[in-house]
This record gives structure tokens, sequence and C-alpha cells, in this order.
């Protein structure tokens, strides 16, 4: 299917594969540096967002899609930036169209994810519907970020409750878990009962590979993304303390700095 996709810039392209739920705008704090030097291409994968379906499909489907916008953009090979479920959309990608990647960051994600989240409570839940209306009225005001926040399901995906984060869960992150699909909710379920793992086809992925991930994220552990990492024959890696799955909107100070270092290593 076409994709809605939100491009940026100009120069080498870098396709940007958000996560479940996601949308494009999720990864504006990528997309809003890189674009200064780069093509940013940000797509909502089928069934999110502006991409949405009401057949069936699995998440192997993603691929055939990104492919065919990689061609009608007319281009032939670019890098390969995925958080989440994108970064395992960007593994398959090397691995089934080597020819079109000339290189993977990859951001909390795993060739074999591994979780380990914690029971949910119901005070959890309540609070997180409270924190997430009181959000989007009011972005990062303090009595969530210091109160509904740290004390709803939000502290799994947060380890630095900060301001600058509720903004972009206020901004982005609400309104692409609202948009992601029932077809998407059940195309990642079936995959996650295939208990995905590619671990032992990376040594096939011969190009550069920056791999990024939270030492406290309990959806996709740090443990799996470094065990991505050790398998791949040219990666760098970095465990940042103190962060979990949405590192990028704790820390992007930190983070997008070292990819842009990554980057000019690269010579691109």
């Amino acid at each position: 299917m076409q994709l809605h996709c939100e491009i940026r810039g100009a120069g080498f392209p870098i396709l940007c594969l958000h996560g479940h739920p996601g949308s494009a705008k999720t990864m504006s704090v990528f997309t809003e540096s890189l674009s200064d030097r780069y093509q940013t291409l940000a797509p909502d994968l089928r069934g999110y967002g502006g991409s949405r379906t009401r057949s069936p499909f699995n998440i192997e489907d993603s691929l055939l899609d990104l492919v065919e916008l990689l061609d009608a953009q007319g281009i032939e090979r670019c890098l390969v930036l995925g958080w989440s479920l994108g970064g395992i959309l960007a593994l398959e990608l090397a691995l089934r169209h080597p020819e079109r990647v000339a290189g993977l960051i990859l951001v909390a994600t795993a060739a074999r994810p591994v979780g380990a989240h914690p029971p949910v409570t119901w005070v959890e839940l309540v609070n997180t519907g409270l924190g997430s209306i009181l959000n989007v009225l009011a972005p990062g005001n303090p009595l969530v970020v210091r109160g509904l926040g740290p004390r709803s399901l939000y502290r799994y995906l947060l380890r630095q409750h900060t301001p600058l984060a509720y903004r972009r869960l206020a901004r982005e992150g609400v309104w692409a878990y609202l948009g992601t699909s029932s077809q998407a909710n059940r195309a990642l379920t079936r995959a996650l009962a295939r208990r995905y793992n590619r671990l032992a086809d990376l040594s096939a992925i011969a190009v550069p590979c920056l791999v990024l991930c939270g030492a406290e994220d309990c959806h996709i552990t740090a443990q799996a993304s470094l065990e991505t990492a050790a398998h791949l024959p040219l990666a760098q890696s970095r465990c940042y303390p103190n962060t979990a799955h949405l590192l990028p909107w704790e820390i992007p100070e930190q983070i997008l700095p070292d990819i842009n270092h990554w980057l000019r290593q690269q010579h691109l």
C-alpha cells in the first residue's frame, strides 16, 4: 500500500521507522536534527497514522511497503534508523534487501527481543489515563511529571520524568497510540507469538551499525540490544544509564550528538 510519509531536508537518505504504537511524528526527535544534513523519510507504517487499513496484514507486509516507498522516491540505497519495532524492520530490510541498505541505526530494539515488564496494577492504569488527559491539556505540567506520571505505566517507558519527555508524549505519543489500528495490534501479536529471533542471521549484515539502548528498558531489555550488537559484524553500541524505552525523548541532547558523530565516521 502507499504509505503516508513525511520527507524533510536534502542529502543522503535516511529512512526513519517508528515503533508500536507509533507514527511518523514520533520520529521527529530524529528528523528535526538529521534533516539539516540528510534527506529524512519518516513513513507511517501500514496500519498506523495516515497509513490505516481495514484489511488484515502481517508485519512482513511492511517490508514490501517500504521497498515500494524507496522505489517511488527513486532511492536505490539509504541508511535505516529504526526505533523498537522499527529497528526489527530495519534488520529485516538489511537481511532481505542488502543492496538497499547502507547502514543501520538501531534504537531500543533487538534481533531477539526480550522483555522484563512487571505486572500492571489497576492504580497504574488509572493514573495513566488521568495523567495522559492532563498532559495533553497542559503538556509537561508538574502534576503529571512529578506526580501521576511516575506512578503510571509511563514509569516503565521513562526513567527520567522531564517536562521535555512529557511534551513529546503529549504532542506525539498519545496521538500515535490513538492512531494505531486494531489491525496493527493484531499483526504485532501474531509476530510476537512466533518468538522472533534473527541472531543466527546477523553475520550476513555487512554494513556499519550503531546500536543504542536504555539500561532500564523493560520492553526490550538492554541485554537483548547488546546481544544484537555482539552478533553484528560492524557494530558500535552504547547503553545509556537511567533511561528506558523512550530514551530518545529522555536524553536527546546525548543521543543526537552520538548519532551525528557515528554518521561522520561513516563519511556520510
